[in-house]
Parts: structure tokens; C-alpha cells; sequence
């Protein structure tokens, strides 16, 4: 038996990067999966977003773990299409025990205001979303995690003005993100139900290894190489390392969507090699 043997999950962004680790790892320890993904391009975020073949990839990975999945195209800034999405995989699956709101994007770089907004509306609107699409289906004693960052949890990172409204949209959308799962446990615990966010530091995915990315690493250069931005990747880990890996993230999710965690709500996880304590390393609150 597994550690999440068959839980039903709902994870937004699932087609690449943490979604599918997030999907694979769940699936390993026996959840089946319903899945969703933009798999289009959003025209203020500068590096491509995942496709239905990326969608599709995941799909092949959980079903070759021998688990089943549910996936649909489905845009988490539209709430309707969304619990549209969620109704259909849990008509398929049978139930729902978890949501991962995953689904993300950081379109750093772009003075247009219009970044500012799709970075909020992908980054918060999206996890309020998934959440109000997934809570008419979830059990008492479900569990529900989002995505964070622990850029936006650190003043000048993200939202440094060299970064632009895109950047400073990418922060307000994360620390929103932690706000409301504190506030959301709260609401929830008379059922059970929890909510915890996972913030990563920098992560091996698309997002991390871009165009854009390498120039807000290296604004030194005017065209900088992965090669010239790993150099500068360790800076902001206290531990010595560039970046983890989507399945460092996902082994915190398959914690948090299992019954280990069943009293662990509100908290914010940082999966971060020590970035949060090396620039912010005040004492903690008793």
C-alpha cells in the first residue's frame, strides 16, 4: 500500500515542471490523478508555457505507475471552465481527496501592466479557484496545498523594479498565497480539511532555465547563457546549491496530501535549501 493509496488528487499546472513531478511522485505512492493545464502561451510571460503534448507526457508517466488520470485543458483564471474540469474528473475517478494548486507563471522583465495582472490572476486568482472548484467534492479531512515562492516572500527579489510589473506581480501573488492558506486553514479546520503552502526556491523547470530568467540573474550581460546564470543561481541558497529539483517540491506535497500530515495546517513549507533564513534571518516567532 502506499502512502496516498487511492486518494483522488486535483493539480493545476500539470503538464511539465512541479505539476507532473507532483503527479508521477503521487502516483508511485498510489493516488490517481485528475490533471489540468493551460497548454497555451500567455502573451506577457516571455518563455513558452507547456503544451498538450507535455499533458499528455504526464498522462503516459502516471498510467505507465499503473494509476489512472484524468486530464483536461482548463485555464485556472476561469472558474467556471475550471470546476467544469474538476466536476467531469470526479465523475471519472469517483472522488477527491486533495488539490494541488500548482499551476504558475513569472513573466519577470515586462513593463507592460497587463504582466502585473496575468502574473496575480494566474499566481492567486488561480489557487482561489482551484480551491472553490475542488471544496464541493472534498471530504472532511482532505487536504489542499498551493504553490508559493520563496521569492515572493523576500523583499527585492522578484519585485525588484528591475523586473518589472510582471515581477512585482509574480511576489504580491505569492505572499497572497501564503496569506490565504493561513487564513483558509482557519476556515476549514471545523471539517478537517487542511491547507499548507510549499514555497520553493529557484527550481530546475522551464521557468528557471529561460531567456528571461538568465537576465534577471546576469543583468551584467545582454544576452546571458544558462551557462553565465548558473554561476549566479547559488546565491540566494544558504546551502551550496543552484536550485533543487521538482521532485524535492513534490516529496513535500506527497507529505502534506498523506494522512502523516493530518494535523499539520496553516504552515508555510519551505523547500529552499536555506534561502529564507539567509536573507531574512531574524528569530523565529514563539
Amino acid at each position: 500500500m502506499g502512502r496516498v493509496q487511492d486518494k483522488v488528487v486535483f493539480i493545476t499546472g500539470a503538464a511539465r515542471g512541479q505539476g507532473r513531478a507532483h503527479a508521477v511522485r503521487l502516483a508511485e505512492e498510489g493516488a490517481d490523478i485528475i490533471g489540468v493545464d493551460l497548454c497555451a502561451n500567455i502573451a506577457t510571460n516571455d518563455y513558452p508555457l507547456a503544451t498538450r503534448e507535455d499533458l499528455d507526457e504526464t498522462v503516459r508517466q502516471v498510467e505507465k505507475l499503473g494509476r489512472r488520470m484524468f486530464a483536461a485543458q482548463a485555464d485556472v483564471r476561469e472558474p467556471a471552465v475550471l470546476a467544469g474540469a474538476v466536476s467531469q474528473g470526479v465523475a471519472e475517478l469517483g472522488r477527491l481527496d486533495a488539490v494541488v494548486a500548482q499551476a504558475g507563471i513569472c513573466p519577470l522583465g515586462s513593463q507592460d501592466a497587463q504582466a502585473f495582472l496575468d502574473a496575480v490572476a494566474v499566481d492567486f486568482n488561480g489557487v482561489v479557484h482551484a480551491v472553490q472548484a475542488a471544496l464541493p467534492h472534498l471530504p472532511d479531512g482532505a487536504s489542499i496545498v498551493a504553490t508559493g515562492s520563496v521569492a515572493g516572500l523576500l523583499p527585492g527579489a522578484t519585485d525588484n523594479p528591475a523586473n518589472g510589473f510582471g515581477g512585482m506581480g509574480y511576489s504580491w501573488a505569492k505572499r497572497a498565497v501564503a496569506s490565504f492558506v493561513h487564513d483558509l486553514a482557519v476556515t476549514l479546520a471545523p471539517r478537517r480539511i487542511r491547507a499548507n503552502a510549499v514555497h520553493p526556491a529557484n527550481c530546475n523547470t522551464d521557468m528557471l532555465n529561460s531567456d528571461v530568467m538568465y537576465r534577471a540573474f546576469r543583468p551584467d550581460l545582454e544576452n546571458p547563457t544558462r551557462e553565465d546564470a548558473l554561476v549566479t543561481f547559488p546565491a540566494m541558497q544558504a546551502m551550496p546549491v543552484g536550485f533543487v529539483e521538482p521532485e524535492d517540491i513534490a516529496d513535500m506535497v506527497l507529505f502534506l496530501v498523506s494522512d502523516e500530515s493530518r494535523f499539520v495546517t496553516g504552515m508555510q513549507m519551505r523547500v529552499d535549501a536555506g534561502s529564507y533564513v539567509k536573507n531574512r534571518p531574524q528569530q523565529p516567532s514563539f
